[in-house]
């Protein structure tokens, strides 16, 4: 039995999508007292570790089963940026990216019982064109609470694309899951034919 210990419903997606059968379990963690009490770590790092604690926090509920716990943070200018929870603070966080280049951590941790059995993280690049004020506004008019559901208040998959320049990295690592390792590790350990 493989549970991915996440709620987000495109990671669900791309597990489906690549044909991983799996159960969804949330993590029973507080995401916001990790943050703050990792704040030192480096923003990849911070990743691993909240990956990491999402999946034993599943694991010790289902000590049988391959556990997946993900992770993504954003870093920008060397700072970690968090989830807005305003349409102000969206509006504060696309302004501050607005041409200049930020980064997606994107980590996970596969976990059975007590033991971590994989990590791995992949690291994205962005670059945001310089857009409008105008297009600031329309894009928060059309996007909607939706926003507030990502760090970076943009969903690349829609209409968030239409904010960048250029993209150096994998797709899926932007939306939040390292597939390939991911699926990789699967293979070695016997859970997909190889």
């Amino acid at each position: 039995m493989i549970i991915l210990a996440s709620q987000s419903k495109i990671r669900s997606r791309l597990l489906k999508n690549a044909g991983i059968r799996h159960e969804i379990s949330a993590a029973n963690i507080d995401e916001a007292q990790l943050q703050h009490q990792y704040a030192k770590l480096a923003p990849k790092h911070l990743a691993e570790t909240l990956s990491k604690f999402k999946a034993l926090s599943v694991s010790a509920q289902k000590p049988g089963a391959i556990v997946i716990g993900a992770d993504q943070t954003l870093e920008f200018e060397g700072q970690c940026l968090h989830k807005s929870s305003t349409f102000e603070s969206a509006r504060h966080t696309l302004n501050q990216l607005r041409g200049k280049t930020h980064f997606l951590h994107s980590a996970i941790s596969v976990t059975k019982g007590n033991d971590i059995l994989f990590q791995g993280v992949e690291t994205a690049e962005l670059t945001m064109r310089n857009f409008s004020t105008l297009e600031l506004e329309q894009y928060l008019a059309e996007t909607g609470d939706a926003i507030l559901t990502t760090v970076g208040c943009y969903h690349l998959e829609g209409r968030g694309v239409q904010l960048f320049s250029t993209i150096k990295g994998d797709y899926f690592t932007i939306l939040g899951l390292p597939l390939l390792q991911l699926l990789t590790f699967l293979r070695e350990i016997g859970e997909l034919p190889s």
